[in-house]
This record gives structure tokens, sequence and C-alpha cells, in this order.
């Protein structure tokens, strides 16, 4: 058992944590780095790289910590109906109902857990070890 003194800190690492993924992944689409492939950027994958890359990149340095949040799990909402359950779960490849709506069936694991994750944030803010905190802002 983690002592409470120490949630803080874990908060803060939670944060970083998941804003420098959710960065990592926005430089895949975005420039191709880190063994992906660039995406148009008039694309609904290069829209989604620009909100990952900037989004990612606020959340983990802690700079408007609630908006950029709140966006990347609205990004990660729509990802995970609408590309994850629609297109490959109930495409014409996919498993069909009910299956295509389990994430690990349609490949959606990530778009789930990085959604909650960036609502969790977005609901708590910042915390120490941020801009925003350092700005004095809540």
């Amino acid at each position: 058992m983690i002592p409470e003194r120490y949630a803080p800190m874990t908060y803060a690492l939670f944060r970083i944590v998941f804003g420098f993924l959710f960065f990592c992944f926005g430089l895949q689409k975005m420039f191709g780095w880190l063994g992906g492939q660039a995406a148009p950027l008039m694309s609904l994958q290069g829209a989604a790289g620009v909100v990952e890359t900037v989004c990612g990149f606020l959340i983990m340095v802690g700079l408007l910590t609630r908006l950029a949040a709140f966006l990347a799990s609205g990004e990660m909402a729509v990802a995970f109906w609408y590309i994850h359950v629609i297109v490959i779960g109930l495409g014409a490849q996919g498993p069909g109902l009910p299956m295509g709506l389990l994430p690990h069936m349609n490949m959606g694991v990530d778009a789930a857990l990085f959604c909650f994750a960036f609502l969790y944030i977005a609901t708590r803010g910042a915390g120490i070890w941020s801009v925003d905190g350092a700005m004095g802002r809540k």
C-alpha cells in the first residue's frame, strides 16, 4: 500500500507518463517517427496526430492541462467508437456484435485507456511538477 503522502507525486508521474505516451503516438502520425508512418495533415489520421502531439505535450508538461486532457479524452472516445468499434469491430473483417464492442477484439485497448485516463486528468488538473502549478493555476 502506497502511503497517502505520496499521492501528489504518484499522480504527477501518472500525468507525465500518459502525456508522454500520447505525445509519442502523435509523433508517429505527424512525422513517421518511432516506427510510425506519417499521415497526410488534412486527413482524419493527420488531425488525430495534431491533437495527440499538442495535447500530449501539454499534458506531459502540465500546461492548460484540463483543456488539453478534455480534448484528448474526446479524441480517444471518437477513436474508440468510430475507428475501433464501427470500422474495425463491425467492418467486413471484424468480429461483429457483440465481440466488436470489446477493446481486446477491436484493437481499441489503447484508446479506451487513454480516454479514461485523460478524463480523470481533466477533472483533477495538473497537480505538482507542472507549468500550471508553477503559475499558480488550479
